[in-house]
């Protein structure tokens, strides 16, 4: 049976409800039961800020080849909830096909030309233990119209209920089987009509979610100690590592504030630990006298920051890069700091290793910039893309001549801590000569000015050249972080050879960057903010004009399609500010 979009090599998939109905546990489930059957993978979800009611939704695209980007399309819709329907309606079209349940009140509008098959989910889950139940059945519903084994997704469900009751996994295999058998029914055993090819290499490879890619990273960075107040969406970096600590000696601090998190965390540096931080923006608002205590102390540290919608507290569950500017700016005085913004999970991994050498080496703070779409979006790596590295550490034996602040032309003195070696480790926050003891003579708080900002030179030529995709002239899309994906496969469906530009650091910038922008025709800026922040730093380092910006402030990343349409119609016009 055959549905109709005309297209199923790739498929996108819906699950919408209220939060408690256990939309992310169907998520978890089919990313996994889809990659172990071989097929490419990626899920991204929207949630209100809320532990039950509103209304949730989930998108899982299944494909033969990669997917890494969120569509608005959507083929096949499961709502859970009365107010489902009406929550993502903007997103259906003629080729959406609504599995839906009599009971629920919500109907698609008369005018929206999907085709509607019912199923009974609330009532089979009902009989099953309680309406809870509906998520187990519609896991096994889709898994039969994908194609998905039933021993796969058999064996993802025991491993997910394992430590439940004997009546709950008894009543999640029940509902299991009511949901594959359901789609047998409708669609027999072949499951639906699609294009989906299965490859053998995609089961070789891991589903991860963009925190687990962080937190990894942190570990190869050589972490060993996280300090953290919770704070949507940042969190699961702090409970990932918690998790981990045993295995990998990692202490876990759930501090009372921002505050108090960052100031240990760099008590740890001191101590010679390997200290991160994970916050959202108000999170990091707070820790902005701990990030200049860092630059004068000229001690490490790593702050990963996950950005949210604000001001205050916004929307903190949804997704916006609004808080660049407030990285590079926090923090009274001048000193060094680096900030990255990784494009995918295999960049969080290497950029949040690469944040503890460059943060030990150089003595500053190195701040992960990522979004709420990054940290909670699932896709399919190559397992080597996660190979653990040896951390590289960067401290001396101190000997009774030690200085901590001994001048140097590279700006770096060499660093120890107390307790290795002979030599006394002290450090200040107020202006210090070498030795680490307060001054207030001019000449040497000039002389430790230039120390400090001598390290410039050096972080910038080491800075990571931004990503060049496609023929390096003509038209480009400037992006930044987490949109890299969508870029690309936008880019990817115009037909038309037009550049992508991606930027995985933000500050400093690659020194060559004025050149490379000046060999493109028209500069487009696509940014999840209101003001075009990283065109306007551009503008600031380069002195180079954005031809165009492509901006979004709703809390939603942006889609394939809304750039796609949005790219036609600025490049077959002579331009536009906006």
């Amino acid at each position: 049976m055959r549905y109709p979009r005309e297209n199923w090599d790739d498929i996108s998939i819906v699950i919408c409800g209220e939060a408690g109905q256990g939309i992310q546990t169907v998520e978890e489930i089919l990313v996994k039961a889809a990659k172990r059957s071989g097929f490419h993978v990626f899920s991204v979800k929207e949630f209100m800020s809320r532990i039950r009611g509103g209304t949730n939704s989930t998108s899982i695209r299944i494909g033969s080849d990669t997917v890494r980007a969120p569509v608005k399309r959507i083929d096949i819709a499961v709502p859970l909830s009365d107010d489902a329907i009406g929550h993502i309606r903007w997103r259906m079209d003629e080729g959406t096909t609504i599995l839906l349940d009599p009971d629920l009140s919500g109907r698609p509008d008369e005018d929206v030309p999907v085709t509607i098959l019912e199923v009974t989910l609330k009532k089979k889950a009902e009989k099953i233990g309680g309406t809870i139940y509906q998520n187990i059945i519609s896991a096994g519903l889709i898994s039969s119209l994908v194609g998905v084994e039933r021993s796969v997704i058999d064996g993802i469900v025991e491993d997910r209920f394992e430590s439940s009751s004997e009546e709950v996994r008894k009543n999640n295999r029940k509902a299991l089987e009511e949901g594959y058998g359901m789609g047998l029914e409708i669609f027999g055993s072949g499951g639906m009509e699609t294009a989906l090819k299965p490859d053998e290499e995609v089961k070789k490879k891991i589903a991860v979610k963009g925190v687990h890619s962080i937190s990894l990273g942190a570990i190869s960075g050589g972490c060993d100690f996280i300090a953290s107040y919770p704070m949507s969406p940042s969190t699961g970096v702090l409970v990932d590592l918690a998790e981990r600590q045993h295995e990998f000696g990692i202490i876990a601090e759930q501090a009372e504030d921002e505050i108090s998190a960052i100031n240990m965390g760099l008590g740890a540096w001191y101590a010679g630990g390997r200290a991160m931080v994970t916050t959202s923006g108000g999170g990091f608002s707070l820790m902005s006298e701990g990030l200049s205590l860092a630059g004068m102390m000229e001690l490490p540290m790593v702050i990963h920051l996950a950005q949210r919608p604000g001001p205050a507290t916004g929307l903190p569950t949804r997704t916006e890069q609004g808080d660049l500017f407030l990285t590079l700016f926090s923090g009274h005085g001048e000193f060094p700091r680096v900030v990255f913004a990784p494009g995918g999970p295999e960049q969080s991994f290497d950029l949040a290793w690469r944040a503890f050498d460059i943060a030990d080496r150089f003595q500053i703070p190195v701040i992960l910039l990522t979004d709420q779409f990054l940290v909670d979006s699932y896709t399919d790596i190559d397992r080597k893309e996660f190979e653990l590295r040896v951390p590289l550490r960067h401290i001396i034996k101190t000997d009774t001549d030690y200085l901590r602040y001994r001048f140097s032309m590279e700006g770096i003195s060499d660093r120890g801590i107390p307790g290795y070696g002979e030599g006394l480790v002290n450090v200040d926050s107020d202006e210090h000569d070498e030795a680490g003891h307060i001054t207030e003579s001019m000449t040497t708080r000039t002389l430790m000015v230039e120390k400090r900002m001598a390290k410039w030179e050096a972080l910038k030529k080491e800075s990571i050249e931004p990503q060049l995709i496609g023929p390096g002239k003509g038209d480009v899309v400037i992006c930044w972080g987490s949109t890299l994906e969508i870029v690309k496969e936008a880019v990817g469906s115009i037909g038309q050879d037009v550049s992508i530009l991606h930027f995985s650091q933000i500050y400093p910038l690659h020194p060559g960057i004025g050149d490379i922008l000046g060999g493109f025709k028209r500069k487009i800026c696509l940014e999840n903010n209101f003001t075009g922040q990283f065109a306007r730093l551009l503008r600031m380092e380069t002195g180079v004009e954005m031809d165009h910006l492509m901006l979004k402030v709703t809390g939603l990343p942006f889609t394939v399609e809304e750039v796609a349409e949005s790219l036609r119609k600025y490049l077959h016009q002579d331009g536009g500010d906006r």
